[in-house]
């Protein structure tokens, strides 16, 4: 793909670019290298943690019920670290750097200091595992007090966050070197802007887990006599839940990226679009107070403020990007002839463009599925009802999974060809697998959610009860929830493992991508450069949008519906009068 390696001294530092043909970028070959390594290492952390969560799946399936009870924790903690934090954060590495060298055409600040922080992640990532396979540290991904691990586990995390910690910093120090040498114009792109917003969350949340896992690797070695339990669901919540946010500024910015390449599209307002990521900077962490409602360390003016007020800003947010991300589809199809009827736009979309697929179905997923159960879990009345079930991580697989993990996939298909430089390989399966792998996660969430609905609690490895000195049934209905959510959970790892079988082999195998067949490599793109969509400052120009409108309209039905059906299944529950 390169056509020609420049070097130069930029600002007494030696940097060496390439110039990418599909887009015209110089393309810093430092930030290249560990845009693919962690790239690369996230793919293959997705691989170990996705067989953890079939594992679980499949012990949760009482027809199968495959693990004892020690191992099922012992999995499901490896599940929880290696999915919800270390596949998820060296991916977003990747994209921080993507976003500022790549995307601002200059080169990256301190490549030494961001191979350090690569390092780091590595050594806390495997030391995390080790940890956990050895046993003695099966303390689920909240490892709340007074459950105890190893020492190792706590250092683990401290480990990884610090290697975040420096990526993030190499991030802002790249956007200050690309401001002082005016490698762009005007504002910084959307792009990178949702980087920078999930790069701010990042430094947030490391700060947090800093302050209460350095204290509890003491108390784990011994030379700090106790920790309070509130006091640590409170801090690590600030962790725990806003590291989920740093994904949704970061999958959020890969929508308009994914967009921009494939289609030349524009978000409808960038003001509007850049204001939604600041509400999420000010709000969204401020969700994770639905997890303490029942602690007796915060008042109840703190609890209702937070799940009411604060949640609704946050909310706010996602549905203005949920909006003006198909309406920058539907604006961009019309503008390239798609203007029958009001779904024309949509049905002429490039679906067997594994990118735009997994980019879409993400969206969509996101909003339907993960957005709607928020906004239940977020609220206060609601979430006693539903909070200790399986309803929880049915929520968490519709947001981390079908709208964050989805969408790097997607991302993931545009970086081989202009990043590693590698058509991808069996390209009639990479058509189908965000399909299969979304259907998938889609039957865990539904099928979990249902469950949880029906009781069913979210930390129990059986849930026949076999063992308990009194007995207790769930409704039939739930074991068959369970069942369906076992078979679901094969579907998904079916299309995951395929993912990760492209993705290798593109990297290993993949023809290499030159000026001659990128635009093919990427599949259907305007013949302009790819900066006039990315790069560049504007909106789409247009707000005659019937299709976006009745999507939309669509959301909010199901959404007022279920949210309703909620508050009446609440009152069933705790009849008044």
């Amino acid at each position: 793909m390169s056509i020609a390696v420049d070097t130069g001294v930029i600002g007494g530092v030696a940097a060496r670019f390439r110039t990418c043909p599909a887009s015209g970028l110089k393309i810093d070959l430092a930030a290249q290298r560990l845009i693919k390594a962690n790239a690369v290492a996230a793919v293959v952390f997705l691989a170990i943690g996705g067989l953890f969560g079939l594992l679980v799946a499949l012990t949760r399936w009482q027809a199968v019920h495959l693990l004892p009870a020690d191992l099922f924790y012992l999995v499901l903690t490896a599940h929880g670290l290696d999915v919800l934090l270390v596949w998820i954060i060296f991916f977003e590495m990747a994209v921080l750097y993507f976003a500022s060298a790549v995307l601002l055409n200059c080169r990256l600040a301190a490549p030494k200091i961001a191979w350090l922080a690569f390092a780091l992640m590595i050594v806390g990532a495997g030391l995390a595992n080790v940890t956990v396979l050895q046993g003695d540290s099966s303390v689920m991904f909240t490892s709340y007090p007074p459950m105890k691990a190893a020492p190792n586990f706590y250092l683990s995390l401290i480990l990884f966050a610090v290697g975040a910690l420096l990526g993030c910093f190499v991030f802002l120090g790249t956007l200050v070197i690309a401001r002082e040498e005016r490698t762009y114009e005007g504002s910084i792109p959307l792009v990178t802007f949702g980087a920078l917003t999930a790069c701010i969350i990042a430094i947030f949340t490391i700060a947090s887990g800093a302050i209460i896992l350095i204290p509890t690797w003491l108390w784990a070695i011994g030379y700090i006599s106790e920790i309070n339990t509130v006091m640590y669901k409170l801090v690590w919540w600030a962790m725990g839940h806003s590291s989920q946010q740093i994904n949704v500024s970061a999958h959020v910015s890969i929508w308009y990226l994914v967009i921009a390449v494939l289609l030349g599209a524009k978000p409808l307002s960038e003001k509007v679009s850049r204001t939604a990521f600041v509400l999420y900077i000010l709000f969204l962490q401020l969700a994770s107070a639905h997890h303490m409602l029942v602690e007796p360390g915060v008042s109840a003016e703190w609890r209702v403020f937070n799940t009411s007020y604060f949640m609704y800003m946050a909310v706010l947010g996602s549905m203005i990007h949920g909006m003006t991300v198909p309406g920058a589809v539907e604006a961009a199809q019309r503008k390239n002839g798609y203007t029958r009827g009001a779904f024309e736009w949509l049905r002429k979309a490039p679906w067997g463009n594994p990118a735009f697929a997994g980019m879409f179905l993400s969206l969509v997923m996101f909003g339907f599925l993960g957005g709607i159960s928020g906004v239940v879990l977020g609220t206060e009345q609601i979430n006693i009802m539903l909070h200790n079930t399986l309803y929880v991580p049915g929520h968490f697989h519709a947001t981390v999974v079908a709208g964050t993990t989805l969408a790097f996939m997607a991302a993931t298909y545009l970086l081989l060809p202009l990043i590693f430089q590698r058509q991808v390989m069996f390209p009639k399966l990479a058509k189908w697998q965000p399909y299969l792998f979304a259907i998938g996660v889609a039957g865990i969430s539904l099928f979990m959610m249902g469950a949880g609905t029906l009781g069913v609690a979210r930390r129990h490895w059986d849930v026949g009860f076999s063992d308990a000195a009194l007995s207790f049934k769930y409704p039939a209905t739930a074991f068959l929830m369970l069942g369906l959510n076992g078979l679901s959970a094969v579907l998904a790892a079916v299309g995951g493992a395929l993912f990760v079988v492209i993705v290798v082999c593109s990297v290993l195998w993949g023809k290499r991508v030159d000026a001659s067949n990128v635009v093919e490599s990427l599949g259907p793109m305007p013949k302009k450069q790819l900066t006039d969509a990315v790069a560049s400052y504007g909106g789409a120009g247009t707000w005659k949008l019937p299709g976006t409108y009745i999507l939309v309209t669509m959301f909010f039905t199901a959404f007022v519906l279920y949210y309703f059906v909620n508050w009446k299944y609440l009152a069933q529950l705790w009849p008044m009068g």
